[in-house]
């Protein structure tokens, strides 16, 4: 693991949020654009390892990483160092002007341990960004042959214009904002706990997916040669921490070379360990043709990428750039986040944590009606509350006050989809700590499966 943290946690020394979480909270509404929501109000100070510290002193257990980003925790002393001797050398001359040495470092070592062969990288900002120019380098690649874009409902790609035009997990995303990149056909994905299919085993979930696309969308709406690409997310993130049954995405695979079409997916959150594996892909065995990839690339900096297959990645000169994409100071970070993954062989650790998590979970869902459904691929971790395990009504409410309670104890966790507790820590988290933060949610469940449960 890496360092440890000495400071104990959780410790709750005011009530949050605090006077100067307050005085923070009222001077951001008044100078920054509200056009996000907070789930509580946090007012981080400084992390390490799992921990966070608000500015009032309370400490926190880190169930969150920063959003899937700190998958090598807060601060690691490796990626800190790799920062700051960066810091004195170089610190910006523009990768897609220029050259430096930094850039083919860390593009040998991300396509290292990519899940495609003969590769090549393209470095940009943020995980929109790299959905961005996956849309671009896919289209630009069938040179304006194939304009079409298969994506699935419940999928998050991001919110700028193109990337939005993928995204299909909530309509406050999409409200106000069309239209939107013509071109794109979104599917159903085969969530099992809930197949829009109305299958009763998840395999049944996954055939009914691929044959909707087959017999309904190529059969009927749109030619498979017109389409360049399918994106998706190998496990869903913002749509609920969604793991697709086993054959569908071998099935895609399949469906996607015997019609020429790329597929890309987006391992913005599932990639770099989290799920017990480099690429959450490399569950189903399928080596995809783009792979975009950002959060815990660079432990908090602005970095991302795009990953493909050499005679894909085949813009021509001036179709494709960014100021910014490959700064060397988070290519430095990148660089010391893989070797961390590598040599505490974190993905090993996930698979292992997150083996354990499910199965305390997988108990706890036998002992309350709130929990619907416990799923997930090593520390990517999702719990659905339902206030009927009959009818399957989601627990928004619950779900809400869960996240509330959890944050006064000490505990820092969030939701995904329209109402599943989403667990992401850190990879590195001391196992008490994870053992404890679980314990603090699941009292929190016990409580409110008896503050809510309809008699």
């Amino acid at each position: 693991m890496g360092e440890r943290t000495n400071i104990e946690a959780p410790k709750i020394v005011v009530e949050p949020p605090g006077p100067r979480a307050r005085e923070i909270i009222e001077r951001d509404s008044r100078l920054i654009m509200q056009s996000f929501v907070r789930w509580y109000p946090l007012v981080a100070k400084t992390g390490r390892g799992a921990i966070v510290e608000d500015v009032d002193g309370n400490v926190y257990i880190d169930f969150n990483s920063g959003l899937a980003v700190l998958n090598v925790g807060h601060l690691h002393p490796k990626v800190v160092e790799a920062i700051r001797r960066q810091a004195g050398k170089l610190l910006h001359y523009s990768l897609t002007d220029f050259y430096y040495e930094e850039a083919v470092v860390a593009a040998e070592k991300l396509l290292s341990v990519a899940p495609i062969s003969d590769a090549k990288v393209f470095f940009a900002n943020s995980g929109a960004e790299s959905i961005e120019g996956t849309i671009k380098v896919a289209r630009g690649h069938f040179r304006g042959e194939r304009q079409y874009i298969i994506a699935f409902l419940g999928a998050f790609h991001g919110r700028t214009m193109g990337a939005l035009s993928l995204t299909a997990s909530k309509t406050v995303h999409r409200r106000g904002f069309s239209p939107l990149l013509p071109g794109v056909i979104h599917v159903p994905y085969p969530y099992p706990y809930r197949c829009p299919f109305k299958a009763e085993e998840p395999r049944e979930c996954g055939e009914a997916v691929l044959g909707y696309i087959e017999d309904w969308i190529f059969a009927k709406l749109v030619d498979p040669s017109e389409v360049a690409a399918v994106v998706l997310e190998p496990i869903q993130g913002e749509g609920g921490y969604i793991v697709p049954p086993d054959n569908f995405l071998p099935g895609l695979r399949r469906l996607t070379r015997r019609h020429g079409i790329l597929l890309a997916v987006d391992e913005v959150q599932s990639g770099f360990a989290r799920t017990g594996k480099w690429w959450a892909v490399q569950h189903w065995g399928v080596e995809p043709d783009l792979l975009a990839t950002a959060k815990a690339i660079a432990s908090g900096l602005p970095l991302a990428a795009i990953v493909g297959r050499r005679e894909v990645m085949d813009l021509p000169p001036g179709s494709h750039a960014t100021t910014f994409g490959g700064n060397p100071v988070a290519l430095a970070a990148m660089k010391a986040v893989i070797d961390v993954i590598e040599e505490e062989r974190l993905y090993d650790r996930a698979a292992r944590l997150g083996e354990e998590a499910l199965k305390f979970l997988s108990d706890l869902a036998g002992e309350v009606e709130l929990i619907g459904d416990v799923r997930g691929k090593g520390l990517m971790i999702g719990v659905e509350l339902v206030r009927d395990r009959k009818t399957k009504e989601p627990a928004t409410k619950e779900l809400a006050w869960i996240l509330e309670r959890a944050f006064k104890r000490g505990l820092l966790v969030i939701g995904a989809g329209v109402s599943t507790i989403r667990i992401a820590p850190p990879l590195v988290i001391e196992e008490e700590l994870l053992e404890r933060g679980l314990q603090i949610l699941a009292d929190i469940i016990r409580e409110a499966d008896k503050r809510f449960r309809r008699g």
